[in-house]
């Protein structure tokens, strides 16, 4: 049974609220934010390694691009759409993109002084430096010169902006110099002005020669240009460039009622991508207001859409740093995945698989197993066919589609559900395919409005005594790299229940089958929203009862209306719930007779939280699940996705009182939210230090 002491009287006699009241929920837009905030605070923390911190700084600057991307550019369609509905917590969408500007200032602010204050004196301390060109020696000036020469001159295309040149295209994320120019002729000095593209295929932090012994020295590809801007406009002046970055509408619009062929509709969308409109101007701080304007009015945008950046800009190039040789000691330490005892020296997977389900907790548990399931069974010649979904993979050399193409060549029936909709990885998709295909494999390619994004793979094979199911589930993506870097759980089993369900899931996903119901899985958008809901007032009903209720769930968002308000109603019978949610999180905690018990953390750390858990107490007969879709709209609604139930007693004992028990017992990389939709970061205090992450880490060393 769940128990805190701060579960409430019901009987107390608060005040009854609507529980769609708008000051019951959080902006999604805003909470989003928080926790962009929350990898900041990672950059911040000087109890990180130095080139750690550095990641979090790319890392936020990366997220807030895609966020621009999409979630911003999607309330300026509204906006353009003349939608006014308000949503959950009550603005409307021009509120809402003041208040994303209002927050998002204060945040760069902060982000600004870190990097130029800190971050970057620091690293200059070790001797890796982002040097101005005119602090460098005349030689080392020399060697910027032939760079430049060589190198830059020869890609860089000087775009005129006047009465016969319309002003340029400026493409998605690119960097650029607004140039002012000066003319002279016999009607005296005249002004023109240029745009200048940072090439985008040369690296963005150029090396310089002869730095110090053991010392990285590099400058920033657009000063290195504007050094000699002169070169590009001979017999002009160049008076003054700035530099300036432009983010634009990046989400697929497909017409997919209309698309015969989904895989050339969504080509021709990613042409159209780098055409969308425009949602962001970020500016170098000094441009003169008259540049400012000119470029806001050429791009259609207003001042709540332009940031003004003190330093550089794009600091999601600042990766390449984090990834310099020999500087091992500014990273936390390397570590090697584990093997699970059960799995050391195992060669047959299936025969594993019959001795019982096997669940793997990454990246701390290696996901090799998961590479040899498949490698296994394209070569097994028992194996009939391999039916698995794909939704995100390690690109050009994924194992696991390799696999799968020696599979179809071995003539196996191999069937895949590749969602060519996977944002930002369409391209691959489309290669992998249509590679497939011409491997022999059934490829299907998404459906219309939805996305596939459950996780799944099934094995069918001829064993002794039969034919057998074997699956494996996975909470992440098929994705080798990424799973050293996310924490996902991955469950093989070969139970005849589950097989049925799967079985069944693929049929409706490749052929015309019409599935209303499953047995023991959750599947959306089928059964998964109404029985999330039935689990959540299944505890309800347990706790006026007096029986022991409650609810445990780890998820990356929690922003669906609908399910927030099951769990307002849990919460006002008396049902303890906890909840782990990295990102966005619409529901306000603590609320008097409405959120009182419960609670809601999210961890932020070395590694990405990636798994969804889902633990429901059901009055002592406790039932638990693992899958790929969080408590969004989006993914119970418009999406395919999985909860598998956790079925074997000593991994479901495995996952409430070794993985969720540590991590809601994390007081080191958890932060709280508050009921006024702050986050309270937790301190250890008197008690023992728990960084739940480094102690998965040291139980997979063998600590």
């Amino acid at each position: 049974m769940l128990s805190r002491p701060d579960v409430p009287d019901v009987n107390a006699g608060a005040p009854v609220r609507p529980l769609d009241d708008p000051s019951l929920y959080f902006s999604r837009e805003l909470s989003w934010l928080q926790f962009n905030d929350r990898v900041l605070e990672e950059a911040l923390d000087a109890g990180n390694p130095l080139l750690e911190r550095l990641k979090f700084v790319a890392i936020y600057d990366t997220n807030l691009d895609e966020f621009f991307m999409i979630r911003v550019a999607a309330i300026k369609q509204q906006i353009d759409a003349s939608v006014q509905r308000r949503s959950d917590d009550g603005r409307t969408p021009p509120e809402h993109l003041r208040a994303i500007s209002e927050r998002l200032r204060v945040s760069l602010a902060r982000k600004t002084r870190l990097l130029n204050d800190d971050l970057l004196p620091a690293l200059g301390r070790e001797g890796i430096k982002i040097v101005s060109i005119g602090d460098l020696d005349e030689e080392r000036q020399s060697q910027l010169e032939r760079v430049f020469d060589d190198r830059v001159f020869p890609v860089l295309t000087p775009l005129a902006v006047d009465s016969g040149h319309p002003f340029p295209y400026i493409s998605n994320l690119s960097l650029s110099l607004a140039v002012e120019l000066e003319e002279v002729t016999s009607e005296g000095v005249r002004l023109h002005f240029a745009r200048v593209k940072i090439p985008p295929t040369l690296p963005r932090l150029v090396a310089v020669e002869a730095a110090p012994a053991d010392e990285r020295w590099f400058v920033p590809l657009e000063e290195v240009i504007a050094r000699h801007l002169d070169a590009l406009f001979p017999g002009m002046a160049v008076r003054e460039s700035y530099l300036f970055r432009v983010t634009r509408d990046a989400d697929l619009d497909l017409q997919e009622d209309e698309a015969d062929d989904l895989l050339r509709a969504i080509e021709s969308e990613l042409q159209r991508r780098r055409f969308g409109e425009p949602v962001r101007l970020e500016i170098e701080r000094g441009m003169p207001e008259y540049m400012r304007d000119l470029l806001l009015e050429a791009l259609g945008l207003s001042m709540v859409d332009c940031y003004e950046i003190e330093g550089l800009q794009g600091t999601s190039d600042l990766m390449a740093l984090v990834g310099l040789p020999d500087r091992d000691r500014l990273h936390e330490p390397p570590f090697m995945p584990a093997i699970p005892k059960r799995l050391i020296g195992v060669t047959d997977m299936f025969a594993a698989i019959r001795e019982g389900d096997i669940l793997l907790h990454h990246p701390y548990e290696s996901f090799d197993p998961v590479v040899q399931f498949i490698a296994q069974a394209a070569d097994d010649e028992r194996v009939f066919a391999i039916k698995q979904t794909l939704y995100r993979t390690s690109g050009k050399n994924s194992p696991i589609v390799r696999a799968l193409l020696a599979a179809a060549e071995n003539e196996k029936q191999v069937a895949v559900i590749i969602e060519l909709k996977a944002r930002f990885d369409e391209e691959d998709n489309i290669e992998w395919a249509r590679r497939l295909e011409r491997a022999g494999a059934h490829v299907v390619y998404g459906f219309a409005g939805l996305k596939a994004h459950a996780k799944a793979t099934l094995v069918v094979r001829e064993d002794e005594d039969g034919i057998r199911r074997y699956m494996h589930f996975g909470t992440g993506n098929y994705n080798e790299k990424t799973a050293r870097l996310y924490t996902d759980l991955s469950l093989f089993t070969c139970r005849p229940e589950l097989g049925s369900d799967v079985s069944q899931l693929f049929n409706a996903l490749t052929g015309f089958s019409k599935v209303t119901d499953y047995e023991d899985l959750l599947v959306a958008p089928v059964n998964m929203r109404r029985e999330l809901t039935a689990l959540i007032e299944r505890e309800t009903e347990h706790a006026r009862a007096g029986r022991p209720s409650g609810i445990r769930a780890k998820l990356n968002a929690v922003s669906d209306a609908e399910i927030v308000r099951a769990l307002y109603r849990a919460s006002q019978a008396g049902v303890p719930i906890d909840l782990l949610v990295r990102g966005m999180c619409v529901l306000r905690p603590g609320v008097p007779g409405v959120s009182e018990s419960i609670r809601v953390r999210s961890i932020i750390g070395r590694f990405l939280e990636h798994s969804r858990i889902c633990v429901f107490e059901n009055g002592g007969d406790r039932e638990i699940y693992i899958g790929s879709a969080d408590w969004m709209a989006r993914n119970l609604d418009r999406r395919v996705e999985t909860m598998i139930p956790v079925l074997d007693p000593l991994l479901a004992e495995t996952i409430y009182g070794e993985i969720l028990a540590v991590m809601l017992a994390d007081n080191v990389k958890s932060r709280e939210l508050q009921s006024d939709g702050t986050y309270r970061r937790l301190r250890p205090g008197a008690t023992l230090p728990v960084n739940a992450q480094h102690v998965f880490l040291l139980q997979s060393q063998g600590f």
